[in-house]
This record gives structure tokens, C-alpha cells and sequence, in this order.
């Protein structure tokens, strides 16, 4: 790296306060659900994603004073023609389903009278599509339990109400192959409920959130219904006929992923000459918002604004940040110079440090 890029980025620096990635809107109009996408679209980004428990309150605390049930963007598929769209799902926010890890037993799945959950005979590890709304015991995952992080149930629940459970009481259902085959060893034959299940609902922006705080036991999840849903001033939600007149919820993208290969110098160079900045994150929420972004990313890794300084020995934001909050993967040694931070597009988006004449896509942030 240039020692006159060095000169900017330690004298240089701009004086910004930090960067909000992104903002909610509740509006205040009465429109179909279809009538509030178009308006989410036209005036901001799209009609609002949620992912925990924070983004409600956060919609909440901007719908304050109004009681009246408001959109989401989460709706269901109105047909089962093409099964491609029903795609299985991990219940467990950030694990992901592949076909070339699944442990199917033989002819399954096959979707006989809606069997949307899963279930699974720990004797042979086989995994059974069936009904939600029947019940066996389960297995709960704890990620914060370092000394136990299973929960075998000893009673039957349905596949819901189970949910329910491990995320009151724990992290979620047991999710993944890596967790369950830490797990299997242990317990006996009889069949489980996992965190698989099959999943009509779509996000109006396509993202990928499995976060579903229903009021009720359990949705109507049968094709050919017209449903949406609806966030209520508890913060649960709720499915209604997607004509219904509701005020509703925008989000605005302040994030544009730049899908092109630059080097950290060229990547922040542009950045400042076409939006604000290369982005910068604070916390986790923001970590969560850019690496739902990051799986579109054309390369393996994309630039943050970190940057590694040899004459303070110390990691910093270009954009004037405090380093609190970090995510660096565990093997990353910090004595490097002429090192830029980027971040993993795909599996665990931890943060790596990487030689900036590398070439990656890019995050900038838009104000």
C-alpha cells in the first residue's frame, strides 16, 4: 500500500458519525398488502424483512402509539404446482439446507397430506416428512450451554409448539447436520422432531430470514390461500387476507454491494467517489444485515472499511468507528502489515485479514 494512502487514512480520516445500514418506516395509510409492496418499492427499498427479536422492537418503537395490526413483507405462495419453491428450510437462523447433506429415507420426502416438519429415527438417522400438528419429543439446541448444548425432550409436543420451546428456553430445534450428528450417538430409536421443515412463506424482497413470531400455533400453511402477514402491537404476529386495508412497514437499504473485483485501495477510492464509504460494522445486527447481503457477492470474500496499522499496531475503521465489536475468524494472526479486513461472502462471514492488492467485491454504504 501507498504511503501516501498510509498519510489518508491516519491523518485523513473524516469525521462521520456512525452509519445506520438501515432504517424503518411505518406508514400510516391503509392499503392492501400488494398496494403497500408498490409503495415500499417506490419511496424506499421494499416492504420490511424481520430477523430477531430486536428488528421488532424496533418496528414497534416506530409504530408507536397506533394499535392496529401494519404489513410485513412476509406472504405465502399461492400454489403447490411447482414444488421447487417450497424449499426445506433449518429453523435455526444462519444454517442452511443442502441436498448433497440431506439424509432422507428412502421415497421421502413425498408431501403426502401436507407434511411440511420433519422428523427424525435416531436409530438409523433417517429423516421423515409428516404432519406438523403431530407430536413426538424433540431435540433443543443451547449455543450459549458450553457444558450441555442439547435438550432431549421426555414428552410429546406438535413440531410448532416445540419450536416454540427450544426458543424460549434454548437457542431453537436442533438445525443441521453437524449438530445432529454431534448429537444421535446419544439418544435412543424412537423418532425426534428436528428443526426441517418446509417453508411456502417469501419475504417481499427474497431474503432469507426464518424468523416467524406467530400468534397463533400454528399458520394456515395450505396452497391457495391469500395470506400475509401482520405484525400486532404485542409484537406477535398475525395471517390476514393480503386485501385487507392495513398501515404498514418500509425499510430502506442504506448497503449497495458493488459486484465488482477491485483492490482495498480502489474498492474505498470508489466508494467515496460515487456513494460515502467503504461500510463499517458496529455490532451485530449490522453483521447480520451485510452478510445476508454478502451471499449475492460474485467473490469469495468482500472488503470492509478495516485496515491493519504497523505504526499503531492496531486495526482501526477508515470511517472513524470504534473496533468493539468484531468477528475475525479464530486462526487470523494480527501482526501483518499492508493488511486490509474482509470479510467471508458465504458459510460463517467471519472477518479474515487479507493482502490489499487482493481483488474482491465491495460494500459501500450509500450516506
Amino acid at each position: 500500500m501507498q504511503w501516501s494512502l498510509v498519510l489518508l487514512v491516519l491523518m485523513g480520516r473524516r469525521s462521520l458519525f456512525t452509519c445506520q445500514l438501515f432504517e424503518y418506516h411505518f406508514i400510516n395509510k391503509n392499503m392492501g398488502w400488494g398496494e403497500a409492496q408498490k409503495y415500499c418499492r417506490e419511496k424506499h427499498t421494499d416492504l420490511v424483512t424481520v430477523y430477531e427479536e430486536t428488528d421488532i422492537n424496533r418496528l414497534r418503537q416506530s409504530a408507536k402509539n397506533h394499535d392496529r395490526d401494519a404489513w410485513t413483507g412476509l406472504y405465502i405462495k399461492q400454489s403447490e404446482s411447482d414444488k421447487t419453491e417450497w424449499n426445506w428450510r433449518w429453523s435455526q437462523a444462519g444454517v442452511e439446507y443442502t441436498e448433497d447433506t440431506a439424509n432422507w429415507l428412502s421415497g421421502k420426502p413425498n408431501n403426502v397430506r401436507h407434511e411440511y416438519c420433519v422428523m427424525m429415527w435416531a436409530s438409523s438417522k433417517y429423516w421423515v416428512d409428516v404432519s406438523c400438528t403431530s407430536k413426538h419429543r424433540f431435540i433443543c439446541y443451547d449455543a450459549e450451554n458450553s457444558s450441555d448444548k442439547f435438550y432431549v425432550s421426555a414428552y410429546t409436543k406438535t413440531w410448532p409448539e416445540a419450536q416454540m420451546f427450544c426458543r424460549k428456553y434454548h437457542t431453537d430445534l436442533v438445525s443441521g447436520t453437524k449438530q445432529l450428528e454431534e448429537r444421535i450417538s446419544t439418544i435412543t430409536g424412537i423418532p425426534y422432531w428436528i428443526g426441517l421443515f418446509r417453508d411456502p412463506w417469501r419475504w417481499s424482497d427474497g431474503r432469507s430470514s426464518f424468523f416467524r413470531p406467530w400468534s397463533q400455533t400454528f399458520p394456515g400453511n395450505q396452497p391457495g390461500n391469500n395470506k400475509c402477514a401482520a405484525l400486532h402491537k404485542d409484537g406477535s404476529w398475525n395471517t390476514n387476507d393480503c386485501n385487507s386495508a392495513k398501515p404498514f412497514f418500509c425499510y430502506s437499504d442504506n448497503v449497495i454491494l458493488i459486484k465488482e473485483n477491485k483492490t482495498w485501495e480502489e474498492a474505498i477510492n470508489h466508494c467515496r467517489e460515487n456513494y460515502n464509504d467503504l461500510i463499517s460494522i458496529t455490532d451485530a445486527e449490522q453483521q447480520r444485515w451485510v452478510q445476508e447481503r454478502a451471499k449475492n457477492a460474485s467473490s469469495s470474500h468482500v472488503w470492509l472499511a478495516l485496515r491493519f496499522t504497523c505504526i499503531l499496531e492496531a486495526w482501526f475503521w477508515v470511517t472513524d468507528e470504534r473496533v468493539d465489536y468484531k468477528n475475525w475468524a479464530s486462526d487470523v494472526k494480527m501482526d501483518d502489515c499492508d493488511m486490509s479486513g474482509a470479510m467471508e461472502a458465504r458459510g460463517e462471514h467471519k472477518w479474515i485479514k487479507e493482502d490489499d492488492m487482493r481483488k474482491f467485491n465491495f460494500f459501500c454504504s450509500k450516506f
